[in-house]
């Protein structure tokens, strides 16, 4: 009896245990923490770090020195002479050591262009950042506009199944038709269709979400959560343009890529330059010869080879990256003013949204859904009233998903998050 007694509590305490696990709703995450997985995550930001370590380790052979020469060597080994028994009595060693020397700055130089294209690759991985971080917060905005476009319709189905319940009760006293009970009864499909269509955008919006962020997780146990609503914004317009030439990563890209080239053409006319090789010989001679050491000195006469066609070509490529970068700018500015056009606009009709249509929607449902069930609204008035209402929410909805898509848009055009 006493196994027994122990064997139920403890079925009954794995049996708490799995409901208490089944009960708990999924965790949703915010803008912060989906961030915190997209860049803890995602392969194509964790290749791209590779890049800044691999130019690191190029900084390390543009500033190694030039290897020095040894040759060692063993002359003269007689062994074909009349006398067999003594080959090498007249050989002797010798060895050479020579070093070339680099002049004007040649390794200072290399470096110096190694570090600018290191600030290169990371002026380039921020930027490949701010491309995916837009991409992400697009996928974050459509999972908040689904799950909000959700509750309403669920709200709507909701408020008219309380409508088809009066309805039918005034149709079970004879106040109205049966046509008219059916008109309003058919009407129903809307609204289910409504629910149906968003329970749709909502899986498929967090499916393209997770995609990103790598997560396995189950979509149905997968969730954001997130203010779904807009403020005003308190960025100006030039504002915005000051920050976009000070922040935007391509603008840096474009600005360091003109140095680099200044750089390089520095190197070039050092490469230009002749460099000598520093020599030491030494050798070992029997008797009556003696042992000597001798030194040297050797360098290219750079009569035909100046290093012409490399010093034209990267000044050249100054003048290239300088129209770049004011490519870069002008693309910038452009970026900022469009996507701030967009935002105003947005913000124009929003305004209204919410200061008075949504309200008058409201009022309407309620004044001709009552004057309806007291017999002084026509069922044309009620369906319309139904409808104006419905269309007046999705459309709230949908410009409040513009403005955030908008918002994005101008926090990918000016290089960091400046609107919420």
């Amino acid at each position: 009896m006493q196994r027994r007694f122990w064997r139920l509590c403890t079925g009954l305490l794995i049996a708490i245990g799995c409901m208490a696990q089944s009960a708990m709703p999924p965790r949703a995450l915010t803008w912060q923490e989906t961030q915190d997985i997209f860049r803890a995550n995602n392969p194509t930001l964790l290749a791209g770090k590779q890049t800044i370590d691999e130019a690191k380790a190029d900084e390390i052979t543009a500033y190694l020195r030039p290897n020095p020469d040894v040759t060692l060597g063993w002359d003269q080994l007689t062994l074909f002479n009349n006398n067999p028994y003594r080959p090498v009595w007249q050989s002797y060693t010798y060895g050479t050591f020579s070093y070339l020397h680099e002049r004007e700055h040649k390794r200072e130089l290399r470096l110096a262009s190694a570090k600018q294209a290191t600030e290169i690759a990371v002026s380039a991985q921020s930027d490949l950042e701010r491309n995916l971080m837009f991409n992400l917060r697009d996928a974050f905005v459509r999972v908040m506009l689904a799950k909000a476009v959700l509750g309403v319709a669920k709200e709507n189905l909701d408020y008219y199944d309380k409508e088809i319940e009066i309805s039918q009760q005034r149709f079970k006293i004879g106040d109205i038709a049966k046509v008219d009970f059916q008109r309003i009864e058919i009407q129903r499909v809307q609204y289910e269709s409504d629910l149906q269509t968003a329970l749709v955008n909502l899986r498929t919006a967090k499916i393209d979400l997770q995609a990103l962020l790598r997560d396995r997780t189950p979509v149905d146990e997968f969730d954001v959560k997130e203010e779904f609503d807009y403020n005003e914004p308190t960025t100006t317009l030039p504002d915005l343009e000051k920050i976009a030439l000070s922040a935007r990563p391509d603008l840096k890209e474009a600005q360091q890529s003109l140095e680099q080239a200044r750089t390089n053409h520095q190197l070039s006319i050092a490469n230009g330059s002749t460099d000598p090789t520093l020599g030491v010989d030494f050798s070992w001679q029997p008797s009556p010869l003696n042992t000597y050491m001798g030194f040297s000195i050797s360098f290219p006469l750079r009569i035909f080879d100046k290093n012409q066609g490399d010093k034209l070509h990267t000044l050249i490529d100054i003048d290239r990256n300088r129209k770049l970068r004011d490519a870069a700018e002008i693309q910038a500015q452009h970026d900022v003013d469009s996507a701030y056009a967009t935002l105003d606009s947005t913000l124009k009709l929003l305004r209204p949204y919410k200061e008075k249509y949504l309200k008058e929607a409201s009022q309407i449902r309620e004044t001709v859904s009552f004057a309806y069930a007291h017999g002084g609204a026509s069922l044309l008035d009620f369906l319309d009233a139904q409808k104006e209402y419905r269309d007046t929410q999705l459309s709230y909805l949908n410009l409040v998903g513009a403005y955030l898509s908008a918002a994005n848009q101008v926090n990918f055009s000016v290089g960091r998050e400046v609107i919420r």
